[in-house]
């Protein structure tokens, strides 16, 4: 048993000690292998540190190479470059001792040729000398032989000179001043035709008559209504006349009152577009259209003021300047004619130096009183300085309407240019049409005769002056009296008027009885 164990303690004692020595041997080769591994890598890094110390080092070489060329090349430009600047610098050198050599002798021949002067010089100042010696004794002699001196016969001389200068300068000017006349003449011509060339404007004349355009000849039946009460309602209220004959689908309206006309044009316009057409709803749509055309009035002449560029105008004025678009002159329209005036007077104050905005403003205006002459008594002129007085206008613009028919004295040169553009406007082919305007002053001559009667509310000219229809107040007069104002109206038109054919004068008296059912 002791042995056993014995043995077993040897056994595994030994196990142990060559366990341990497997241990150790197995360490020392592993430490053996790392070594050499070690020794192996630190060879391979020295071979590899050697070849790139190589590849520098040969690179550098290389390197050191190039740039040792290109300094040797940099200093080879730089030496021909050096080189040529010494070529140029002896080269001129050179030419700068060959211009002192010319300068020398050069000066040397200025010396010879100021020591000559002074000779010269000197000697012509001897001469002037002895010059001076002998003209003062022949001075002396041609005194003593004509008995004046020298002081007397200088002024005899100029004396004489001065008398003919005298008549010849008189007739330079008076030359020079017919000159200067026929110079501004065609100066005047000129800048006239330039202006009129700068400014062109196409010809229209207004007419009497309006055509309206209807969907259907239905239409007609229902603008003339159950016997005839709708067309009468619409002269009535609008004063025009209605000329409705086989024209398929189409009416005529007839005026020589443009904004009467209008009026009536979109009234009509408006009734056949609502459908609705009896005499109620045509008073109706009348008072609306006419309250529209007012503004229609204002658009008018703000646009006139902004397409002519003229501001600071009072609102009232701007209202009157747009009614100048339905007032007419002897078939020119009023408005277009104070445009036309205005740009020609911009143009011909531009050309002599004048305010042009100031030009524009009075050739505008200068017909302002047109726009309510028809309501207010006195002539265009006389409205027209009334109106710009009102509105605060400049005193040239005022003198301007004062004086474009002469009627007063011209203060200002803008005066003259309206004056001038005025009758431009007025004179050139096609303008104005003396007919129309005979025919329309004798339709307002035949409207203002019936209106004259106490108790006529209303006259209208109808038919192109075949006849006029008078409106009166029904609480003023009655029926006995519409006959004698009718009477009446009849023997101041044969007495103060000249007319072709008859007139017929139809007095129109009607009452009106409403009440409302609440």
């Amino acid at each position: 048993m002791n042995i056993n164990l014995i043995f077993i303690v040897l056994t595994l004692i030994i196990g142990i000690f060559i366990g341990a020595i497997i241990i150790y041997l197995l360490d020392f080769i592993k430490v053996n292998n790392a070594r050499a591994q070690a020794e192996k890598l630190l060879s391979d890094a020295k071979n590899e540190a050697d070849k790139y110390k190589r590849d520098i080092m040969l690179e550098t070489k290389e390197e050191s190479f190039k740039i040792k060329q290109e300094i040797e090349q940099a200093n080879k430009i730089k030496k021909q470059k050096l080189k040529e600047n010494e070529d140029r610098l002896l080269q001129r050198e050179k030419t700068q001792d060959k211009r002192d050599e010319m300068l020398q002798k050069r000066d040397a021949l200025l010396d010879d040729r100021d020591n000559n002067l002074l000779a010269k010089q000197k000697e012509l100042q001897e001469k002037e000398v002895k010059i001076d010696e002998i003209l003062k004794n022949e001075i002396d002699k041609l005194e003593k032989i004509g008995k004046i001196s020298c002081d007397e016969a200088h002024k005899m001389i100029m004396d004489k000179v001065e008398r003919d200068m005298s008549t010849e300068i008189a007739n330079f000017i008076k030359e020079k001043e017919s000159e200067a006349k026929l110079i501004a003449k065609e100066k005047a011509k000129d800048l006239i035709i330039s202006s009129m060339q700068r400014y062109s404007e196409d010809v229209t004349s207004e007419q009497t008559v309006s055509t309206i355009n209807l969907p259907s000849d239905e239409m007609k039946g229902r603008l003339i209504g159950r016997e005839g009460r709708n067309i009468r309602a619409i002269e009535s209220v609008t004063g025009v006349d209605l000329i409705i004959d086989d024209t398929p689908e189409a009416i005529v309206i007839s005026s020589f009152d443009p904004l009467r006309r209008e009026l009536a044009k979109i009234t009509i316009e408006t009734l056949i577009k609502d459908g609705r057409i009896h005499p109620s709803r045509i008073e109706e749509i009348y008072n609306k259209v006419e309250n529209d055309m007012n503004s229609k009035i204002t658009e008018i002449g703000n646009e006139t003021l902004f397409n002519l560029g003229i501001n600071n105008i009072d609102p009232e004025l701007v209202y009157l300047i747009g009614k100048l678009h339905f007032r007419t002159s002897y078939g020119q329209n009023a408005l277009q004619h104070s445009i036309e005036v205005a740009n020609l007077t911009g143009l011909m104050a531009g050309e002599v130096g004048e305010n042009v905005l100031l030009a524009k403003r009075a050739g505008l205006l200068h017909d302002i009183g047109k726009a309510i002459d028809y309501d207010v008594e006195g002539s265009h002129v006389e409205i027209g300085v009334d109106i710009a007085k009102k509105y605060h206008e400049d005193e040239i613009v005022i003198n301007t309407i004062a004086s474009h028919h002469h009627d007063d004295e011209q203060n200002s040169v803008i005066a003259v240019l309206v004056e001038i553009a005025d009758t431009l406007s007025a004179a050139r082919p096609g303008a104005r049409n003396d007919t129309l305007e005979n025919y329309i002053k004798r339709l307002e001559q035949l409207e203002d005769i019936a209106s004259s009667f106490d108790g006529v509310e209303k006259t209208f000219a109808m038919q192109a002056g075949r006849e006029v229809r008078v409106m009166v107040k029904p609480e003023e007069v009655n029926d006995a009296n519409s006959y004698k104002i009718a009477r009446d109206i009849k023997k101041r038109i044969e007495e103060e008027m000249q007319y072709p054919g008859t007139i017929k004068i139809t007095v129109i008296r009607e009452t009106r009885v409403q009440e409302e059912a609440r």
